[in-house]
């Protein structure tokens, strides 16, 4: 099963926007024509998004992906009605796929993605982004795996798994979790981190982002 889906889905090379059905085009148009929201606007008044992915495996090479959940968080708050979600059947048409890669970009709305493990995560959707809509996928990302530590050294001076910060902060429950609780839980994580992020006068989305990148270069250069 999974073999035929990895077929299905990579098709070795980007299709041509001519294999794309028009709604497709049209959404993705409406993407690229978007105007990036403003990174330098305090917390508040900044929509993230939060996101997991559901995999075949945890190679983004070689596995394929299954589905994908995210949620909105405004103003510190998690909107629940401004969430997304979709699955990757092995018997789905491709235009279905299509339609939703699509309608996610347009959920997304070029916003900061905050996710647990962003080469994971990117490496699976920059794949699929890239062989089946032709779109070089290239979001600004919030690594909590790597952001957490460096936001809470009090806790972990280091990565740790996603169920160790959920038992220090008492949120969820450890184990095995389908794809929008673990996006819910995510969601909880941020909350915390944007309270601290405040504390330590990082008040906006860029600055966010660059602590992001600048505690993923330093611990992985250690």
């Amino acid at each position: 099963m999974v073999l035929g889906l990895k077929k299905f889905l990579f098709r070795g090379g980007a299709q041509s926007p001519a294999d794309l059905a028009p709604d497709v085009t049209a959404t993705l148009a409406a993407w690229r024509a978007s105007k990036p929201p403003v990174f330098d606007d305090p917390h508040f008044l900044t929509r993230y998004v939060v996101l997991d992915i559901a995999a075949s495996g945890t190679r983004p090479d070689e596995d394929s992906l299954l589905g994908i959940t995210a949620v909105a968080v405004r103003a510190g708050a998690i909107s629940p009605a401004d969430a997304f979600a979709f699955e990757i059947a092995e018997d789905a048409e491709p235009a279905a796929v299509d339609r939703n890669l699509a309608a996610f970009l347009g959920f997304a709305a070029k916003a900061p993605l905050v996710v647990f493990h962003s080469p994971f995560v990117a490496g699976f959707l920059q794949r699929v982004y890239k062989e089946r809509l032709g779109v070089d996928f290239q979001p600004r990302w919030i690594d909590l795996a790597w952001l957490l530590p460096s936001m809470f050294p009090e806790h972990a001076a280091k990565p740790v798994a996603l169920d160790d910060w959920l038992e220090m902060f008492g949120i969820g429950r450890g184990g095995r979790r389908d794809t929008m609780d673990n996006t819910l839980v995510l969601a909880r994580l941020f909350q915390k981190l944007l309270a601290r992020a405040t504390e330590k006068d990082i008040l906006d989305a860029k600055r966010l982002v660059e602590e992001s990148l600048a505690a993923t270069s330093l611990r992985r250069g250690r």
